[in-house]
């Protein structure tokens, strides 16, 4: 179903004041330059950097009561607005600040990662501004569903402007790759923790492009998604998101949702054509009045597969803790003092091969004792991490195949809680909600 600006009740000009401002964000994001680099007689080349530089604390004020402002925005236009126009709007804007301006730093999906170091490791100071940015679009999501994914994330944003011909992904299909998010955020948690890396900021993709730089392999996978999101409606979001993976949990228990119509739904099955993400749950037969012993034995499979499932995936991660480790420097330097030590010249005790890593090491002069030890704590770390990880994806796994065997009545079809991103567009296909804005129109 192509999704032209006619039928988003979008005139071509709003378009083209959209492409104006995302021009100016992000060219302007880099044209001050206050210090130039100095200059080198030899043919030194200065790194890329991978980072913004920090910001000013009033600067940093100033993005967290933007980001409030715009959750709060976000959510009274989707929940009681019920505007698509105004959605859209917001969703250029976050685009252009929170994307190409503030360049992706710091998000509440790279957050995941601070928060999670500094409640492993005590000497890690998580900023104020980060535990903020972390924790307000979940309490919105608490609240008011999925509204952050709406219209103020900018990977969000920059995937839906692609979005030209969505096809249809089976159910099935999006149950299942759906749970690639969990790995996903399972992963990051687990190397944060143990202070090996931040794989979230590291791949990316939306992040190299907001700034501008970045490795070619992240641009071109910036591409490739990109690519993907002119037919499925935000691939990103809805497949590998690890904070994505926290509000599809969150939102389940929201205390507003959005509502396809205003009023009584005729089931004109218009909502379910017009969403591009599969969130929209059709109406079902009346549930039968006797439950057979099939339905019971089911249930009870499932129940006693749970368990199963948190051990048996947990070990199966515990498995691959050793390989996981040596992302860690320190085990990696550990194991290269380890091959130096043994390969050692028997005749005059030299370490003829070494590394610069393992030089700056040994001119420390500390022990590799202790070298040998840490690099043990930080495995057993990761054999511990790992089993929890594993766990946790076993406990997603079988809840999700409990939740789906359950019969859930409904008689009107409506927006899936974990799946809705709160767009809108199901508004304005809805036959109901034309008439009752046009009532409200002419009153």
């Amino acid at each position: 179903m192509r999704y032209s600006a006619e039928r988003m009740n979008l005139k071509p000009p709003l378009i083209t004041i959209t492409l104006l401002l995302l021009t100016v964000f992000s060219t302007a994001a880099f044209a001050v330059e206050r210090f130039p680099p100095p200059e080198f007689d030899t043919e030194y080349q200065l790194p890329l950097t991978t980072v913004p530089p920090p910001k000013p604390v009033v600067q940093e004020y100033l993005n967290l009561a933007i980001l409030l402002t715009a959750l709060a925005l976000a959510s009274w236009l989707a929940l009681k607005k019920r505007s698509r126009r105004g959605i859209f709007i917001l969703m250029i804007f976050s685009l252009a600040y929170f994307g190409f301006w503030r360049q992706g730093c710091i998000c509440p999906i790279g957050s995941i990662q601070n928060v999670a170091l500094a409640l492993f490791d005590s000497a890690y100071a998580l900023p104020i501004f980060a535990i903020a940015i972390f924790l307000l679009p979940l309490l919105f999501t608490l609240f008011f569903g999925r509204t952050f994914c709406a219209a103020v994330c900018p990977q969000g944003a920059i995937q839906d402007l692609f979005l030209i011909h969505p096809l249809r992904v089976p159910p099935w299909l999006q149950h299942a790759l759906s749970l690639l998010a969990y790995v996903y955020l399972a992963a990051a948690v687990l190397f944060a923790a143990t202070g090996s890396a931040f794989i979230i900021c590291q791949y990316d993709p939306f992040v190299a492009l907001f700034r501008l730089s970045g490795s070619i392999n992240m641009l071109i996978l910036a591409a490739s998604f990109l690519i993907i999101s002119m037919f499925v409606g935000r691939p990103y979001c809805r497949f590998l998101c690890p904070y994505g993976a926290l509000l599809r949990m969150l939102s389940q228990v929201s205390h507003w949702r959005v509502t396809i119509t205003p009023d009584q739904c005729i089931q004109c099955r218009l909502c379910e054509d017009a969403c591009p993400f599969g969130a929209i749950d059709p109406a079902n037969p009346p549930k039968p009045t006797t439950v057979t012993t099939r339905d019971k034995n089911r249930l009870l499979l499932l129940l006693l597969l749970l368990p199963l499932l948190i051990v048996g995936i947990g070990w199966t991660c515990s498995l691959i803790s050793v390989p996981l480790s040596r992302t860690h420097a320190t085990v990696r330097l550990a194991e290269q003092v380890l091959l130096e030590e043994t390969n050692r010249d028997q005749t005059t005790g030299l370490i003829t091969e070494t590394t610069e890593a393992s030089d700056a090491f040994r001119v420390t002069g500390q022990p590799v004792e202790s070298l040998y030890q840490t690099a043990t704590d930080i495995q057993h770390q990761f054999h511990l991490g790992t089993w929890l990880a594993g766990g946790f994806l076993g406990l997603v796994i079988g809840t999700k195949l409990l939740i789906l065997s359950v019969f859930r009545k409904r008689t009107d079809y409506q927006a899936n809680r974990s799946f809705c991103v709160a767009c809108a567009r199901c508004f304005t296909s809805c036959p109901i909600h034309r008439q009752k804005l046009k009532q409200n129109q002419q009153n």
